[in-house]
This record gives C-alpha cells, sequence and structure tokens, in this order.
C-alpha cells in the first residue's frame, strides 16, 4: 500500500525564482532617491551618449560604467563585491524582503509566503537563497592574479572547471561524467546570513522580539528566534570542515563528502565510475588543500540578571558561530543573537549515557551588540552641537554630576567622582612595557542607608560594560577566572569571573568589607598592574582585566564611631586603600534642614516616579546621553605642561608635610604615598578631558586636590572638632556648642542661654569629670566666647553669630 501524498507546503521552484528577481531587482528608499537624481542627469550626460553606449556595450553596461560601476539595486552591489572578492557574507535583510514581497503581484501566483518560510524552515532557506544567489552572481571585474589567495586561484579553477563540464554534459559528450562536478559547498565563497525583521511596538509582533533563553520552547525549533543574554564563556576560532575532498590513489578521482552534522565516518573506498569497471578498491586519501573549511566559535550565553526569576539559577544556551559571525563576541558583551534553533542529538558513548535526551544550540544569523564601547560609539551631529553649545556655557560638569542618579538627594561631591570614574585618566604605555593604568579606582565608605548601592546600580547602567557583584556573593575564583573542562575539545580552559567580564569597562563590588580576607587579596593586582595572573592546572596565564573598580563598605561595626580614629572606623589593610584614588567618607548625621530637604526629595521621588527639578535651573541627561558624553570626552589625550607639572610637585610635597603632622596626632585618614599623586594626575586628566581639551590646567589640579579633600570632610563636621583635636576641654566645648545649636539646653529666655544644670547633666553623662567641665568653662571664658551668668546657673555665648562660631573654630 502506497504511502498519501499530500500537497507540498510551498513552491521552491517559484520561491527561488522570487529570490533571483529580488537579488537583481531590490532597491531601498536610498537607492531609488539616487536612481532619481541620477535620472535628471544633472551631470549634463545627454541621451546621444547613452544612445551610443547602448549600441556598443549594451544599455546595461553603459549605465553600469557611467555611474562609477556601481548599480542602484541593493544587493547586486553586494554580489559584485562577492564575485569580486572583496567581501565574503551576505547579510539579507527580512525587512527588505517583506517590501518587496508587499509589492509583488500574488494574483496570478498567489502568496508565496517569503518572509513566514524563512522564520518558519529558516535552514533550508539557507540553502535555497544560496542556489539563488548562483544563479544571480554577475562575473568578476578582474581575472585573479599571483596576488590573490591561493584560495581565490582553487575557487576560481573549480568554478571554470564546473562549466566545461556542463557545456560537455549538453553536448552529449560522454566524458563529461556528472560525478566530477564540484559540490556548490565548494565553489561558494561566501556565507549567507538572515537578519530579521525588526520588531515594532505592537503585540502581534511579539515573536520578533529579543526573547530570554527560559522562553525558547521546542515549538521554536527550526525557526529564526531571537534571544537576549550575556556571553560568559566564548571558546577558540577553529576550522570546521564544510566540504572533505578525498583522492584516489588508483584512478586519480577527485571526490567529495559534505559534512552536516558534528560526527562523520570518511570515506575509505574509491566510488568512481574507473574503479568500479576494474573492480578495483581504489584507497582515498584526505586532501586537506581542496577541502572547505569555516571559522567556528561557540559560545555560552547566560541569561540576564533582571529575566531570572526569584529563587531561579540562570540558564544558559549554546550558540555556534560561522565565518563572519566568529570573534564578533567578547566574554561580558550584553548581546541579542538572531538564530536558527537546531537540535543536536548526542552519539557514540554519549548516546549510551544520554538515553532518550537530546541537546539544543542556536546556528547564529546576525548579533546585535548592546551598550556598545566607548570607540564603537557614533555620535549624530545633532548631539555633537549641542554638546559645542553646552561646552561653551562652562556649566557641563556641573550638569553632568547631577545627571549621575538624579533620584538620589545630595552627594554632588561622590557623584563628581563618579562621573570623573566614567571618564577616567589616560593609560600610560611605556617603551619598555611598563604600563600606567587610566581608570580610577573609588571606594564609597559610609554608615547604611546612604544610597551607596543605588549609586552603584546606576553606574552599572551608564557604562558600557558594567558589572554588579556583591562581596558576600563572591569568591576569589568567582571574581577572577575558574579553570573548567571546555566540553566540545575536552581541553581546559578559563572561564573568566565578574572582572574578566568587565575589562574595558566598570566593575562596582558591593559590601566590600564583608568579603572574606582570601577573596579581597584576588583584587589587588586587578587594581594596580589591571592583569589577572593565573597559575591552575597546568595553565599559566596573565589575563586583562582593565577594569576600573567602585566599591562600597561599611565602616566596622556597621555605622561610624566617632570615639576611635578612622584607620580603626575603615578595617581595611593599607595595601588595598592606597589603590583608592578616591576614598570617600559618607556619614549620616541628624541636620534638620537637610534632613527636611532629602525627606522632601525622597517622597516627591515617591510619588511621582520621577526625580524633582534641580534648584536654581539646569539640565538632567539621560543615562544614554552621560554615555554620549563620556564616549566624546574619553578620545581626548591630555597631556601635562611643565607649569601644571611643578604646581603638582608643590601640592604632593604639601600633602605629604599634611600627613606627617596628622600622623604626630595620631589622626591621620589614609596614607599620602605615590600612588596618591598618580591618583591626582588621573583626575586631573578626567577634568580636562572633560572640557574636551588636549592640555591640562592648574584649575584641573586644583578641583581634583579638592576632591580628595573633600572625601574627607564628612569627618570634620560641625558637631567635631574640624581639625582633629581630641582633648578634653575640646571634646566639652563641641558637645555644648552642639546643645546650644540644637537648642537642647535653652532657658527660653535668651537666644544663647543654657541652663548650667542640664548642661552638667549632659557632660558628667558623657564621661567627663566635674573638674574637666569647670576647666572647660575657665579657658573658653578667657577666649571671650562665654560667660556664666545668675551665679553660675546659666551660661551665656557672647554673640551666637557666625563671626564667633569662626572665633570658636579658631581658639583650637
Amino acid at each position: 500500500m502506497a504511502l498519501l501524498q499530500d500537497k507540498a507546503l510551498a513552491d521552491y521552484t517559484s520561491q527561488q525564482a522570487a529570490f533571483e528577481d529580488f537579488l537583481r531587482s531590490f532597491k531601498s528608499s536610498t537607492s531609488e532617491t539616487e536612481d532619481a537624481l541620477d535620472g535628471l542627469h544633472l551631470d549634463g550626460d545627454s541621451d546621444e551618449y547613452d544612445f551610443m553606449d547602448d549600441a556598443e556595450d549594451g544599455g546595461e553596461g553603459a549605465q553600469t560604467r557611467r555611474r562609477g560601476a556601481r548599480s542602484t539595486a541593493k544587493y547586486v552591489n553586494v554580489l559584485q563585491d562577492i564575485a569580486d572578492r572583496t567581501k565574503s557574507q551576505i547579510l539579507i535583510d527580512l525587512d527588505d524582503l517583506d517590501q518587496y514581497e508587499k509589492g509583488l503581484d500574488t494574483d496570478e501566483t498567489g502568496p508565496l509566503k517569503l518572509v513566514e518560510s524563512i522564520e518558519r524552515n529558516a535552514y533550508h532557506y539557507i540553502e535555497i537563497f544560496s542556489r539563488a544567489v548562483d544563479k544571480a552572481l554577475p562575473a568578476p571585474t578582474k581575472e585573479p592574479n599571483f596576488k590573490d589567495d591561493v584560495l581565490d586561484i582553487i575557487m576560481t579553477q573549480r568554478s571554470k572547471r564546473n562549466d566545461a563540464v556542463r557545456q560537455q554534459m549538453e553536448a552529449n559528450v560522454e566524458n563529461g561524467l556528472p560525478e566530477s562536478i564540484f559540490p556548490p559547498e565548494l565553489t561558494r565563497r561566501y556565507t549567507l546570513n538572515f537578519k530579521p525583521i525588526t520588531p515594532s511596538g505592537s503585540s502581534s509582533e511579539k515573536s520578533g522580539k529579543a526573547m530570554a533563553v527560559r522562553q525558547v520552547r521546542g515549538e521554536h525549533l527550526g525557526h529564526l528566534i531571537t534571544v537576549r543574554g550575556i556571553a560568559t564563556r566564548v571558546s577558540d576560532v577553529k576550522p570546521a570542515v564544510q566540504v572533505n575532498a578525498y583522492s584516489c590513489d588508483r584512478c586519480g578521482h577527485e571526490l567529495f563528502q559534505p559534512i552536516t552534522t558534528k560526527q562523520f565516518t570518511p570515506l575509505v573506498e574509491c566510488t568512481s565510475e574507473d574503479c568500479k569497471k576494474e573492480g578495483a578498491k581504489g584507497q582515498l586519501f584526505l586532501s586537506t588543500r581542496a577541502s572547505k573549511f569555516l571559522p567556528f566559535q561557540e559560545i555560552k550565553i547566560q541569561e540576564m540578571a533582571d529575566q531570572v526569576p526569584v529563587g531561579h539559577i540562570p540558564r544558559q544556551l549554546t550558540i555556534h558561530c560561522h565565518g563572519a559571525l566568529a570573534r564578533q563576541i567578547n566574554p561580558g558583551d550584553v548581546v541579542d543573537v538572531a538564530g536558527i534553533f537546531l537540535p543536536t542529538p548526542y552519539t557514540g558513548f554519549k548516546a549510551i549515557k544520554a538515553g532518550l535526551l537530546t541537546d539544543t544550540y542556536l546556528e547564529a544569523q546576525y548579533v546585535n551588540q548592546h551598550k556598545k564601547a566607548y570607540d564603537n560609539m557614533v555620535l549624530a551631529p545633532s548631539t555633537i552641537r549641542r554638546m559645542t553649545e553646552l561646552e561653551q556655557s562652562g556649566q557641563l560638569y556641573e550638569f553632568l554630576s547631577r545627571s549621575i542618579a538624579p533620584e538620589i538627594f545630595g552627594h554632588l561631591d561622590v557623584k563628581k567622582a563618579l562621573l570623573l570614574q566614567l571618564i577616567g585618566g589616560v593609560t600610560k604605555e611605556m617603551g619598555d612595557g611598563m604600563r600606567i593604568r587610566g581608570d580610577i579606582n573609588v571606594c564609597l565608605m559610609g554608615d547604611p542607608g546612604v544610597a551607596k548601592s543605588q549609586l552603584l546600580k546606576y553606574i552599572t547602567k551608564v557604562a558600557p560594560r558594567g558589572v554588579y557583584t556583591t562581596g558576600r556573593g563572591s569568591s576569589g575564583v568567582g571574581l577572577t577566572a575558574a579553570v573548567m573542562r571546555d566540553p566540545v575539545t575536552d581541553e581546559m580552559v578559563l572561564e573568566g569571573g565578574a572582572l574578566v567580564l568587565a575589562d574595558n569597562g566598570l566593575c562596582c563590588i558591593d559590601e566590600f568589607d564583608k568579603m572574606d580576607d582570601s577573596d579581597r587579596t584576588a583584587i589587588h593586582e586587578v587594581m594596580e598592574q589591571q592583569t589577572i595572573s593565573i597559575s591552575k592546572a597546568g595553565i599559566s596565564t596573565t589575563l586583562n582585566a582593565r577594569t576600573a573598580i567602585l566599591a562600597a563598605a561599611n565602616p566596622l561595626y556597621g555605622r561610624y564611631n566617632p570615639r576611635i580614629s578612622p584607620v580603626e572606623n575603615i578595617n581595611l589593610p593599607a595595601a588595598l586603600l592606597s589603590r583608592f584614588d578616591v576614598l570617600f567618607l559618607i556619614l549620616d548625621t541628624p541636620n534638620r534642614d537637610a534632613d527636611e530637604e532629602l525627606a522632601r526629595h525622597v517622597t516627591y521621588v515617591h510619588i511621582h516616579n520621577a526625580h524633582p527639578e534641580p534648584q536654581g535651573g539646569g539640565l538632567i541627561f539621560s543615562p544614554n546621553e552621560v554615555r554620549q558624553w563620556v564616549a566624546r570626552a574619553r578620545s581626548f589625550r591630555p597631556v601635562v605642561s611643565k607649569q601644571v607639572s611643578d604646581y603638582l610637585v608643590g601640592a604632593y610635597v604639601r600633602l605629604r608635610q599634611q600627613q606627617k603632622r596628622d600622623e604626630a596626632g595620631k589622626k591621620t585618614f589614609t596614607h599620602t604615598s605615590p600612588r596618591t599623586l598618580l591618583g591626582i594626575l588621573r583626575l586631573s586628566q578626567a577634568l580636562a578631558r572633560l572640557r574636551f581639551a588636549d592640555e591640562v590646567i592648574t584649575d584641573d589640579v586644583d578641583e581634583a586636590l579638592r576632591l580628595v579633600e573633600v572625601s574627607k570632610s564628612s569627618l570634620y563636621d560641625d558637631n567635631r572638632d574640624r581639625r582633629g583635636d581630641q582633648s578634653p576641654s575640646t571634646k566639652i566645648f563641641n558637645l555644648i556648642r552642639g546643645m546650644h545649636d540644637s537648642g537642647a539646653a535653652a532657658t527660653g529666655e535668651g537666644r544663647g542661654e543654657l541652663d548650667m544644670r542640664r548642661v552638667r547633666e549632659r557632660v558628667l553623662a558623657k564621661g567627663f569629670t566635674v573638674q574637666q567641665l569647670e576647666a572647660c568653662l575657665d579657658e573658653y571664658a578667657t577666649l571671650d566666647i562665654w560667660q556664666t551668668a545668675a551665679e553660675g546657673t546659666r551660661l551665656v555665648f557672647i554673640e551666637a553669630g557666625d563671626d564667633d562660631e569662626d572665633m570658636g573654630d579658631e581658639a583650637f
């Protein structure tokens, strides 16, 4: 009983003819405009000239020559480049094919469903489209010569031999046998890929939008789909065989074996007619030179963090890249990969172990990079014009720093430092191989609830390659690199950690103080040398980790304790602290006015889902605009003049002297080392870059010094001694002045009068003695700061204005 015959789902012959017509005739909107302008004969050509050309060469050749040997049809130019061996990839944009299909007259033939057929059965249509390309391929404009690649010569010879064999077969000459025709895979000097239709916002085209890895289902097998993820592992580029060529040692025939699977059995015996007639079993030898190989690369992508449901592990997907798509993705890139979802069954012993399971992969067709590196960004002329206008206003530094996380209140100086970190300094490489980093490392040390983590999250979004991790959730191996066994080649390979994924980007490490000491030491080399040296499992290598590090940490015991020194509060090793160019200490001190502004800001953001307008006007840029500003600033390489160099030397000497005085008084904050000098230099270069200048000026150095100084200004607020004097008299004076400012012990009779009984109770409760209180009262009474009244029951500040507060500052 014969099987039931069903009507074919698609008319491949008609579709191939439509593809040929599309390749020869499709014109994009820009091509049509150029064609219309060319038809006006603006160059002064006359009709007689065209007519004579038509008579001599034929209309097509004359038009092509007159237009500089370029056609107005989009894909004709691409095919000509392929024929001339200047390109090796044909990218078919399905948007173009969809536009062409809508313009077809389908009354007679019926709908061909070209785009729909490709999206549902892409792997088969690559071959059909390749046949259409083979037929539409024009003749090359130049013959290959000795300067060309050997492969070009071989391809040309194969094509000519095919043509000769076909002519013999048409003339019924018996010498031309079908076996001697080269398979089409061997004569194609190109790879063909499809670019998917650009999705619109409508829900009907939801399938065209990028999916998460966990949304890919069995129903998508064979379909052209787009998957979004972050590349975690990228294998080496290796040649993958596409067609194997064998030569027989008996009859001299050449045999070809197209390879379509991962594993195959090589041919052993010759199957040519000569060997069959003689009954001889000719032995076949593999001819590597005549075989065809394609570059192959295997990539693992992982789901984005926001696509993973709570409690789930991020899923991975294997991607195979062939030909021109190899070497396009690096570890850490966020990509949309359009490809064909295909199964790959296990073979050999793996099949016995796997049972009924099969593996899947994505055959890549088109790669779209997200958050491109600064070097790859192309700025629009309107954007550059706007940049020039704002640059002349002189407010660019303020506007851009306000645009860093505008929903977070205050922290203006911290945001300025983060902006300079995004821009970075200039990396210097000496002739002997020594390298001085240009990336700026910043540490935010502060009390809980000052929005450190939110700042880190924002910076991760703005940076083109930003990786966010936490101290407790990261091991030393997870930050640097792990040694894995590659399932494809069975070799030991390195899988990059967070710092490798953030190469040429920025790595944000939250909860820096919660990391184990053994894991934290892995960062030391990265922060200064910007490399990761690995010696594991027989692999000794050095990986690049050219990343700026932004760390957030809490002081020891959670909150800053003003009674112990800053070094004890920070509780990080000096070797690590010296590698940070700027170390900000953000303290959460009660202040009525600041607290009220903060509360208003937070409630406004909560109600309106937007940041309030900045006080005094000004612009707020979006993260994408900030990235464009930073991209332009990073294209400059400012130098330091002799005058600025001398100024910088003097500033560094003063900083060292100040540190010596601080160490004598046991009130040092961080050690001033030669790394501090390099940090100030990097900040100055970033400020010069922000001005789009090619030279550092003294104002840049002053602002860099101010940022380094203001980073520790939270230590010396009004409630503490501004210069770190910790004598009992000074501490008691600061306590009493705080009570006066807050009105805690006021009598209510006068603006500057305090109740001595309540003052005495508060001072004694803080652990001071009566003798220390009386000594303090006498000492500051002689300085005309205050005096006692009403028989010692009142303490009156002589003048509670700003002048006397300044006098109080000078008194100690």
